[in-house]
């Protein structure tokens, strides 16, 4: 009986850890800047680590009125390039958490 509440006390102290673990992460996810880019890094969308839009970032020379469609694809492009790369950070970060698992596609922190 006292080795069962011991390892039950063990698993406990362990999914603590995992807690305080994925806190941490989560912080760190949120001071985390990636940057996507499209058009040859004309077009360039930073995001944090929860894929929240920080920064959009557009070379001069796409300031043409009839460039507007194609900046604008490339404003979308960026977004998705950065956003592709959080996902790929998150899930590096969370195999060290997790000891190799990891989350489901579309999970969010």
């Amino acid at each position: 009986m006292f080795d069962k509440l011991k390892d039950l006390g063990g698993l406990m102290q362990q999914a603590q850890a995992m807690q305080q673990k994925m806190q941490e992460l989560q912080a760190a996810l949120e001071r985390l800047e990636i940057i996507g880019s499209s058009g040859a890094g004309l077009v360039k969308v930073t995001v944090n680590g929860k894929n929240e839009t920080r920064k959009v970032e557009i070379d001069a020379s796409l300031f043409v009125p009839a460039d507007k469609g194609v900046v604008e694809d490339l404003i979308v492009a960026a977004a998705n390039d950065a956003r592709t790369k959080v996902e790929q950070t998150v899930q590096e970060q969370m195999r060290g958490i997790t000891g190799g698992m990891t989350l489901p596609p579309g999970f969010k922190l």
